[in-house]
């Protein structure tokens, strides 16, 4: 294995990502207030990432303002827009993607996109598609009616929400073919639906797939897809074959988020290889110091070279990263990963007539409802729930709790899970022994 850095070994032309990190800390300091002054003291020309300042979403978001390089955008105008759920899928100020994080690491995150953000994603998928697929598989694809299912958690400002949407949109055929379907949908309807669609590429959160695996074995579920795309959770390793064998189709994993898009895909050994061309991606320790292949980190720093509205420069993402030591056996050259940061919590219940049903964490996405700042679910028994919430300043907090409870007992309801119950905590959201909020905690995790 090179002993470069990560960021530079993850690209073919590591001088020409240089030249772009110099050129988006140049562009950051003459437009950006926040970097002017966080930068003041640094190099004329930055070719090296951990020449500068470890930043983070908290940080970020309380120097919104002076953070953006466009002077037309603040926090007010972006917070009306994104609670408008009709607007999912449009641009802001008819140039911008706005998108939410689901809150799950700390507080929830506001992130300004320009049309320059796909970059890194598009040029990883390009890379994860030529592994994934054989010219057989894409034939079949097209045989099998080419329709694509995308689970999202439907209804907010989430990037993979308001991609799919706009991309739907671009292209009039694909408003027959793609569809999408919600995680907040009780698993028996989904099935239904997904039975009626018939898809041949199926994208959605690895917990919620990892559930559908489980109906198709059982023949709830009864879909021939070529290809099934994971994101936004990582699993054990081998529930990847597990979801392979269910569906007798290719898998396929991506690592990425809201800040830095897709940079990292799976390959058949089971490994993560980062594509580097327009992302910088350092494992490093407590004290943002490198961390050697081998060695697990303690976080990720990332540095999104695309996106220049709101410069995401040395980010501390809060994934633990492992990086390997020798060359992955697929023959990909690219650095190879896991990610030890991310698992799919997955809440299961029984109804009273005793029949299992399973949740996604992202179905309990609460953290959206006026006046909650941070939002933490709680399994502490089989039929209790409770939520431990931190509200914003001036907040109404018995307002915002009366629509937090409705809002769950609605989807527990809707699971035929009527006789949990849902308490509110008096401690407000804890962080785990890792350092970081869970957003959901099943009974396993909650003692």
């Amino acid at each position: 294995m090179s002993q470069h850095p990560l960021w530079e070994s993850a690209s073919r032309e590591p001088e020409m990502v240089k030249e772009r990190l110099a050129d988006i800390v140049a562009f950051a300091r003459a437009n950006s207030p926040y970097y002017r002054d966080l930068y003041k003291d640094l190099p004329a020309r930055v070719e090296d990432p951990s020449l500068l300042p470890v930043t983070d979403k908290k940080t970020l978001m309380a120097n919104f303002d002076s953070w953006v390089t466009d002077r037309e955008v603040t926090i007010e105008p972006v917070r009306k827009f994104i609670e408008d759920p009709s607007l999912v899928g449009e641009k802001f100020l008819g140039r911008y993607t706005v998108a939410t994080t689901a809150g799950t690491t700390g507080n929830p995150g506001i992130f300004v996109l320009d049309d320059n953000h796909t970059r890194g994603g598009t040029t990883s998928l390009r890379e994860a598609f030529r592994t994934w697929l054989s010219l057989g598989d894409f034939v079949r694809i097209v045989l099998r009616g080419a329709r694509i299912a995308a689970l999202h958690a439907t209804g907010g400002h989430f990037v993979s929400v308001t991609s799919f949407t706009r991309w739907r949109r671009s292209i009039r055929l694909l408003a027959k073919l793609a569809r999408d379907f919600s995680v907040h949908t009780p698993m028996k309807e989904l099935v239904d639906r997904l039975n009626e669609f018939r898809p041949a590429v199926v994208l959605g959160y690895a917990s919620t797939v990892s559930l559908l695996a489980r109906e198709q074995e059982l023949g709830r579920l009864h879909i021939k897809p070529v290809l099934l795309v994971l994101t936004a959770e990582g699993l054990a390793p081998d529930e990847y074959g597990q979801i392979a064998k269910a569906f007798d189709a290719n898998v396929g994993n991506v690592w990425g988020s809201t800040e830095i898009a897709g940079t990292a895909f799976s390959c058949a050994e089971g490994w993560l290889h980062v594509v580097g061309e327009w992302i910088m991606v350092e494992p490093v320790d407590a004290e943002y110091r490198p961390v050697p292949p081998g060695e697990q980190s303690h976080t990720v720093l990332v540095t999104n070279l695309a996106n220049r509205v709101q410069p995401i420069l040395r980010y501390d993402l809060g994934d633990r990263v492992l990086q390997r030591p020798d060359p992955c056996p697929c023959g990909n050259p690219l650095p190879a990963i896991r990610i030890q940061g991310r698992s799919a919590e997955v809440l299961r219940f029984r109804t009273k007539a005793g029949e299992e049903v399973s949740i996604p964490p992202l179905a309990f996405e609460i953290d959206h409802v006026p006046g909650v700042d941070l939002a933490q679910v709680v399994q502490t028994t089989s039929t209790n729930l409770r939520v431990r919430l931190r509200f914003e300043s001036g907040a109404d907090a018995n307002q915002a709790w009366q629509k937090v409870h409705g809002e769950l007992k609605h989807l527990l309801a809707s699971h035929g899970l009527d006789q949990v119950t849902i308490e509110r905590a008096e401690e407000p959201p804890e962080q785990g022994r890792g350092g970081k909020f869970r957003q959901v905690m099943p009974l396993a995790q909650s003692g």
